[in-house]
């Protein structure tokens, strides 16, 4: 053996050392990793043909060995690492030589790339990327990131560590928008640094929450780090817990587990979202209290301007902003609480509910049942004994059957009985009425209210004639007519509204983009949709506000933009009200002018969108755009068939196989876990997230996704670890982001030290997670 090593373990010291020389080399990224797995694999084999790399397997033909299985100790579960004096054999890392291989390896690769890029159940998951990247740089372009930042350090400002706060702010706020780490970091670096050390603030300080702010992309959502991870854990998780239960002597995970081994990019966005507003809120803590406790490093600007016309009392600011907005969510939650409002639906099945079946299936085999009582309890599995003794004495689960006539007639009329008397619908535009009804109240307090009030009054004659007048049975057609009047009042009080907030600083910034992403987001984490479509509207929505900020900066009218967004609106409220299904026996005349309704505002929709796209285009910025969407999406899709190719190189000698009986041998799972976080740390050092989440994760996914750990958690807890390393000197990615745009006076070293109590931050963060799981957990539960 060379150098004493096993030849495996030398196989793997080789590709990673190939794989560091190659991303030092300066070359791209993308094609260094592809080029590094060549090499490597030249290397290994011309040292595996010259006979310097001997592997020391475990003998399978000795006693010993028998004497292991004949004790019930699997194969699987004996290696060297465990076993270290069972008896081994001298065999070379390719017994059947390099070439056969090799030839196993392009195999495998184009098999690899059909499954994973080319027409894989992933597929549709990656296109989400190329739309988030694209929205994040169309936000970018259309000067979201220097408003936001001007408009938060005149709200902030005057507080002690005001303007640190505004940028943990913005951070957030573009990292929800935007998802890109090196835009953020380059964004704020160029036009906050400035104003900070301008106005007193230490170097340490303002560097050090730039650069932390600015890694917030890689947690918050939609996060591609997200997406990316997302992508890889779902069929990690399935395909580790497939293989755990197949050691408990079970036929699958489903009967293991008692529940589908499945995670998805949703649910992760749902499970992100409160460790990212931790992360943000322990940012800005950190730097309020920094201001307190230093207050000459941090001290409080008045950057001058007023964020709205008028001078808004104390005492109207809490009630119109605080009090009422939410009096009126805690009313519209409540109503729904006491059915009050709710569905109002008669659709029925045609067919009945099958039988319950029992918690636990049962019918399974000794070893199974013991490993299903080890891991559910003894009063689990007794409960799901009894259940299925009580279905076998019923004659067995139930079998869904055809509903008759009268059966289905009097489904309805149940639904009909119980039905809220208030849509939710209905419930929900009057609540966003009255939202928007109480800010226009808020900003302009010695406005004129009559306008205000009669929309007011319109919202309460809405809910009046829904309750009195509109029921399950009355069709879409018929509740508009009845509630027209109320909505006319409506709009003319919301049309006043607008115009008084819209005349306020922060409200005219945040509103627009802010509206974006509770869209984008509020479709995926409500369940409504899946990433793609919701990337989909949200690059088109970009798209729109860049527009509408371009024609604002030209003089011109976005009348237009302002079409196409009411024209998608209309489409998806008619698409929820009326069938639109023209193909039916019997279509109603309300359905077939709905559906004209609709191709109208799809066929205004496209044009809107066509022409923003050229304004944009002539206006020069939809081909930087394009240009640099499409370089990043390169980027990632090089990156993911290169690192395939690393991936086949390590298996074709063992060396994943190796390093995951390594992770095994440990009888702690938490111990695995936390030897895989360590090293995730330090390879953040010197590996850019992608890299990691394509070459790394593959690698140890099958042991720490194949344990007890909820995959939501594990997944999270990585993006959080990724985001750590980030910062990190002196390899931080985010550091040298900054350092490429901070003045020449900001030395590397109060860089260095300005990151170093986010680091501790970040590490607190990660403990909290560790120690509260259900922070992650929690809002997938609550959604799901």
């Amino acid at each position: 053996m060379l150098f004493g090593i096993d030849g495996v373990e030398l196989g793997i010291i080789i590709v990673f050392l190939t794989l560091f020389a190659g991303i030092l080399s300066g070359f791209p990224v993308a094609f260094a990793i592809g080029g590094s797995a060549v090499i490597s694999f030249a290397i290994i084999a011309a040292l595996d043909t010259s006979g310097y790399l001997i592997h020391m397997a475990v003998d399978t033909t000795t006693p010993e060995y028998a004497a292991l299985i004949a004790e019930g100790v699997r194969p699987e579960a004996i290696s060297v690492f465990r076993n270290p004096d069972l008896p081994r054999y001298a065999s070379e890392l390719f017994p059947q030589g390099w070439e056969v291989a090799l030839d196993r390896n392009v195999g495998f690769l184009v098999n690899r790339m059909n499954e994973r890029v080319l027409a894989g159940q992933s597929i549709e998951t990656l296109l989400a990327v190329l739309m988030f990247v694209m929205m994040g740089i169309v936000l970018e372009r259309s000067r979201i990131a220097d408003e936001l930042l001007t408009t938060m350090a005149k709200v902030f400002g005057p507080l002690p560590g005001g303007l640190a706060v505004s940028i943990v702010i913005v951070g957030a706020f573009l990292a929800a928008s935007t998802g890109i780490v090196g835009a953020t970091v380059v964004t704020m670096g160029l036009l906050a640094l400035p104003t900070m050390l301008k106005n007193g603030y230490s170097p340490e300080l303002s560097t050090g929450v730039i650069a932390a702010s600015g890694t917030l992309g890689q947690i918050i959502p939609p996060s591609i780090v997200i997406v990316l991870l997302g992508t890889l854990a779902g069929d990690l998780y399935s395909a580790a817990q497939e293989d755990r239960a197949q050691l408990a002597g079970c036929t699958d995970a489903l009967t293991f587990l008692g529940e589908p081994a499945v995670v998805s990019v949703g649910t992760l966005f749902q499970a992100a979202l409160l460790p990212g507003i931790l992360l943000a809120f322990l940012y800005a803590a950190y730097a309020f209290g920094y201001a307190l406790l230093n207050p000459s490093k941090a001290p409080a600007v008045e950057l001058g301007g007023s964020a709205g016309r008028e001078v808004i009392t104390r005492n109207d600011a809490l009630f119109w902003f605080l009090a009422a907005p939410v009096a009126l969510i805690a009313l519209f939650i409540a109503l729904g609480s006491v059915n009050i409002r709710g569905d109002q639906s008669v659709l029925v099945d045609s067919f009945t509910d099958a039988g319950q079946t029992a918690s636990l299936r049962t019918n399974v085999s000794e070893d199974c049942a013991a490993s299903m009582i080890e891991l559910h309890g003894q009063e689990a599995w007794d409960t799901a004994v009894a259940e299925q003794s009580a279905i076998t004495d019923a004659g067995g689960v139930e079998q869904a059957r055809e509903l008759t006539e009268e059966e289905r007639a009097q489904a309805v009329q149940d639904k009909i009985a119980d039905a809220a008397p208030l849509g939710t619908g209905i419930a929900l535009l009057a609540l966003l009425a009255a939202l928007a009804l109480a800010l226009g109240r808020g900003v302009a307090p010695s406005a004129n209210p009559a306008p205000l009030i009669a929309g007011a009054a319109g919202v309460l004659a809405m809910l009046f004639v829904d309750a009195a007048f509109v029921g399950p049975t009355t069709s879409p057609g018929t509740t508009l007519v009845l509630i027209a009047l109320p909505l006319i009042a409506i709009f003319y009080g919301l049309k006043h509204a607008s115009a008084r907030m819209f005349q306020n600083e922060i409200i005219r910034v945040v509103f627009p983009p802010l509206v974006l992403i509770i869209a984008v987001l509020g479709s995926i984490l409500g369940g409504i949709t899946n990433p793609t479509p919701a990337a989909a509207l949200g690059a088109g929505g970009a798209i729109l506000l860049a527009t509408f900020r371009k024609l604002q900066d030209q003089g011109r009218s976005g009348a237009v933009v302002l079409w196409t967004a009411a024209a998608i609106v209309i489409m998806l409220i008619i698409g929820t009200n009326f069938d639109m299904r023209m193909g039916q026996e019997v279509v109603l005349l309300e359905n077939r002018f709905a559906f004209l309704v609709a191709f109208g505002a799809f066929l205004f929709a496209m044009f809107g969108l066509l022409w923003s796209c050229w304004t944009l285009f002539t206006g020069g910025v939809l081909s930087p755009v394009v240009r640099e969407t499409a370089k990043v999406t390169s980027m990632v899709f090089t990156i993911l068939i290169g690192s395939q190719l690393l991936n086949l190189v390590l298996i074709s000698f063992g060396g994943e196989h190796h390093i995951q009986q390594f992770l095994r041998s440990f009888d702690s799972e938490i111990q695995v876990f936390l030897i895989v976080m360590l090293v995730l740390f330090v390879l953040g050092f010197v590996l850019d997230f992608l890299e990691i989440i394509y070459i790394v994760i593959p690698i140890v996914g099958p042991v720490i996704y194949g344990g007890t750990f909820d995959p939501k958690w594990v997944t999270i807890m990585i993006a959080v670890n990724l985001q750590t390393s980030f910062l990190t000197p002196p390899f931080g990615f985010a550091l040298f982001y900054l350092r490429g745009v901070a003045p020449k006076e900001i030395t590397t070293g109060q860089i260095y030290r300005g990151v170093l109590p986010f680091i501790v931050i970040q590490v607190v963060g990660l403990l909290l997670l560790y120690w509260f799981p259900t922070v992650v957990t929690i809002v997938p539960n609550l959604l799901n």
